[in-house]
């Protein structure tokens, strides 16, 4: 018997298959998603349903569709799909959805990613937690879905060419000076569809050399996990952007709605680096506008939106806060450190392609190699963000705590403290793994270095 409260997290569903969530749990689920939307007036007779390269991803997609089938709606399947192609398909059809992924976890795993209606996140405030006690009814009454209830159809749709289109209309490619680009895709939904957006699978070409890396779809991920933000995760790329001479690296999760960079040197781009060039290419389109920033980004961030004109907003990490957030302040833009991006244009969800596209936009829009452009936008030295297993998750936290009672204290999002020197960290529980996180960022890299392994030192001890 499935467990569900040891699966939904804050805004997803994650865990292990078949061990702790299987085909029947995911039939629960699909019920119980689709009893919340006809009981709060979600509009609209269909759900669209995608899933990733995972070989449970499949079954698990079908079964959760004969849910939503037994409590009588329609289901739009697209197949494989990256998980913001799932979220296109919401926004551009008007239809609640789900996908199917782990995102960058490993191979055993697998999860939903639920949305409403214009890619509207459901989180464990917003719905997430009625589905799974719902779904833990049936699952307790032997169950997997409601007796008795009419089956509705199911419609297949590839949506690749619409979703490749909408993007492209969004950041015109077609005029930049020619770019020698590396993806790695790690073996993930990179490798189906960056040829259809950045390539000439289904639309024109763009003046694009696309340096392909591992882009068999594979979840058993046979050359590396497909989580870019592991820095060993990015050796390969480093190198063959380095052995091809190329201008610039990207580098996709497994369902490649993240993505990540590295400069002509094999160097890594921050995302919070991203975030603020983002930020100020779309402040040179809509003056003044809101901008969402994740509480770990740099502080570069909000000093670089504001010198922009336009309004920072900080936000609790997780994409459907930041969503919310988003939808709340009508922000144009969002970024998180974890290399999540999110567009106003783009129903407020994230896309790690569009963000990849601004990047190769305003490189190619100039001469400068990217590390000189990155430059203008990296003022600081982060640790990047630091795993740790403990046994008690609180009464560490609590201790790291007591030991900088002079510092600046924030809880919005775990414990963030600030010093003087314009040096912090963060220390938060993961929403999806057992571990603490630890992100520092301070002026020099000095005293980066010694701030986190003083923490670290506390942590682990």
């Amino acid at each position: 018997m499935s467990d569900l409260s040891q699966i939904v997290k804050a805004y997803d569903v994650r865990g292990t298959v078949p061990d702790q969530w299987d085909e029947r749990a995911a039939e629960a689920l699909g019920a119980a998603f689709t009893h919340l939307l006809n009981t709060t007036g979600e509009p609209g007779e269909q759900v669209v349903v995608g899933y990733d390269m995972r070989a449970s991803s499949p079954g698990l997609a079908a079964a959760f569709a004969a849910g939503v089938r037994a409590e009588g709606r329609s289901v739009v399947e697209i197949g494989l799909a990256s998980t913001d192609m799932l979220y296109y398909a919401s926004g551009a059809l008007g239809l609640p959805g789900a996908m199917f992924t782990a995102s960058h976890n490993p191979a055993r795993y697998n999860g939903i990613k639920m949305c409403r209606a214009g890619a509207r996140p459901i989180g464990q405030d917003t719905g997430l937690a009625e589905i799974r006690d719902r779904a833990q009814a049936l699952l307790d009454k032997g169950e997997s879905a409601p007796a008795g209830q009419p089956a509705a159809s199911a419609a297949q749709r590839d949506l690749r060419p619409e979703y490749a289109a909408h993007l492209r209309g969004l950041v015109d490619l077609s005029g930049i000076r020619p770019l020698k680009v590396v993806v790695d895709a790690g073996n993930g939904m990179g490798g189906h569809t960056v040829p259809s957006v950045l390539g000439d699978a289904v639309l024109p070409a763009l003046p694009l050399e696309i340096v392909p890396l591992y882009f068999e779809l594979d979840g058993s991920f046979p050359n590396h996990e497909a989580n870019p933000l592991d820095p060993a995760n990015l050796v390969d790329l480093q190198r063959a952007v380095v052995a091809h001479s190329a201008d610039v690296g990207l580098a996709f999760d497994g369902d490649a709605d993240r993505c990540f960079a590295v400069d002509e040197r094999g160097e890594p781009i921050s995302p919070s680096a991203i975030t603020a060039l983002v930020a100020a290419r779309e402040l040179a389109k809509h003056p003044g506008s809101t901008i969402i920033h994740g509480l770990i980004t740099s502080r570069a961030v909000p000093e670089i939106v504001r010198e922009h004109g336009g309004n920072p907003v900080v936000a609790r990490v997780g994409h459907s806060f930041i969503k919310a957030e988003m939808a709340r302040t009508n922000a144009v833009f969002g970024g998180e450190h974890s290399a999540h991006y999110y567009f106003r244009d783009f129903w407020f969800a994230d896309t790690g392609m569009l963000a990849a596209m601004h990047l190769l936009a305003a490189l190619g829009e100039q001469q400068r190699p990217l590390s000189e452009l990155a430059a203008a936008y990296e003022r600081y030295v982060a640790s990047g963000e630091i795993n740790s297993t403990v046994a008690d998750q609180a009464a560490k936290v609590a201790e790291v705590r007591a030991a900088y009672p002079a510092a600046e204290v924030d809880t919005m999002d775990g414990l963030t403290l600030r010093f003087p020197d314009g040096s912090w960290f963060n220390l938060r529980a993961s929403n999806t793994e057992p571990l603490l996180r630890l992100n520092v960022e301070a002026p020099t890299r000095e005293r980066m270095a010694a701030l986190r392994d003083e923490v670290l030192d506390r942590v682990r001890r």
